[in-house]
């Protein structure tokens, strides 16, 4: 009967059904020393389980200091800063150059639209040139 209830046990146990009370059942009969041959396996498991429980870990673990976020937030905002002010530096020298460039093309622009006034004058004085010519040429 107690080999049934056993087995019974230890189907419990390899489907994670079990309680700490039937584990304990179990743990008790394979240390025990008496286990049928078909069990043999789960022997050396609970074995190993009762040999390791005892086993510690005897060397000190040295934990390296973290590092601290504050110093890596202070690096971060001090780097935004100065990208901050490197991009005000360039957009203002884009901002220097662009308005130098609207200039010159107003500039250019008057100096085509003189350009074009002082072309009409000019012929309007060939044109009196002309006429002055051909007035002297009829006078003499």
């Amino acid at each position: 009967m107690e080999l049934a209830n056993i087995e019974k046990l230890v189907e419990k146990y390899e489907n994670g059904e079990t309680s700490l009370q039937e584990e304990t059942t179990l743990r008790n009969y394979f240390t025990g020393g008496s286990v049928a041959p078909h069990l043999q396996e789960y022997e050396y498991m609970f074995n190993y389980f009762a040999t390791s429980k005892d086993e510690t870990y005897t060397k000190t673990i040295e934990l390296e200091p973290k590092k601290s976020k504050k110093s890596n937030l202070k690096w971060l905002s001090v780097a935004a800063s100065v990208v901050l002010l490197f991009s005000v530096f360039i957009g203002q020298q884009e901002y220097k150059r662009y308005q130098a460039k609207k200039q010159f093309e107003q500039i250019s622009k008057g100096l085509m639209l003189l350009s074009a006034n002082l072309q009409k004058g000019e012929q309007a004085v060939a044109t009196l040139y002309t006429y002055e010519d051909t007035v002297k040429k009829i006078l003499k």
